[in-house]
């Protein structure tokens, strides 16, 4: 690659990896559950595990409620926080991932001729194939709760894609810092799971005081959580605006992790 700060060239780089990126998915994909009683199967057994607690814990102990102007059905709170996880899980399980991705593939290191900027595209694909899943299983308990589904599910996507940048980019970073700090891996933890009680996951944005809300919106997670529950649960049209700005901001984090990656991978053969 000739300049690595340009995004056109960056997106055409990995397209052409698009090959042996799908291979070592599909690998990644298949050992997860490689040896297991159910198989591939734990992929939507999880995933209804998971639902199922978030139903009676929130709804029947807590009796908790989502905003005062949505449908209050017994599974209404779990839905909702069923999406925010789907969303934010694509971000922390791929950041959570990036420490080991070149320590766990040290052998790959010394071969000169393959790309090692395939192994967080890799991570990624793997976290929003189970997302996808899980997303399969909460549409389920939704055709079950409302008897329908949104027209506005077609835009998840798109609300999706900066989610993937986003974390891509950051991956990129970690991935790197991660061959020449051992620590970051606690560091990243930490950070990860701060972030996850940081944004509106288990609580609405509503429910966020409105000198503060500004300040809430200013964490992408946020944005991207919020404008996965328009678009699946309640019928809405995405906040614009806001996906719009923080689709760029994505892209820009992409473009400078990997032009960072890129410049610091020369030196892992060293280090390692």
């Amino acid at each position: 690659m000739h300049d690595v700060l340009n995004p056109v060239e960056i997106l055409r780089h990995l397209w052409g990896l698009r090959n042996l990126c799908m291979k070592l998915s599909r690998k990644a994909i298949l050992v997860r559950y490689r040896g297991s009683l159910l198989g591939f199967l734990w992929a939507f057994v999880q995933p209804l595990m998971m639902l199922a607690v978030y139903t009676f814990v929130f709804s029947v102990i807590f009796e908790a409620k989502w905003g005062q102007d949505m449908d209050q059905g017994r599974l209404s709170f779990a839905l909702a926080l069923f999406v925010g996880i789907l969303t934010f899980n694509i971000i922390g399980d791929t950041v959570n991932a990036s420490p080991q991705l070149i320590l766990g593939h040290a052998n790959f290191v010394k071969k000169v001729v393959f790309p090692l900027e395939v192994l967080p595209l890799v991570k990624l694909i793997e976290s929003i194939v189970f997302s996808s899943l899980g997303l399969v299983v909460l549409l389920a308990a939704q055709l079950i709760h409302d008897h329908r589904l949104s027209w506005t599910l077609i835009f998840l996507p798109i609300v999706w894609l900066p989610v993937g940048l986003f974390a891509l980019g950051w991956s990129y970073v970690i991935a790197s810092l991660g061959v020449f700090i051992r620590d970051i891996g606690s560091i990243t933890g930490v950070a990860v799971s701060m972030l996850f009680f940081l944004s509106p996951i288990f609580y609405p944005l509503s429910a966020v005081p409105e000198s503060l809300k500004i300040y809430c919106r200013l964490n992408p997670i946020a944005v991207f959580v919020q404008d996965a529950r328009r678009v699946v649960l309640w019928g809405q049209m995405p906040d614009w605006p806001w996906l719009c700005g923080y689709f760029f901001i994505s892209l820009a984090t992409l473009v400078v992790g990997f032009a960072w990656f890129m410049k610091s991978k020369k030196a892992f053969a060293d280090v390692l």
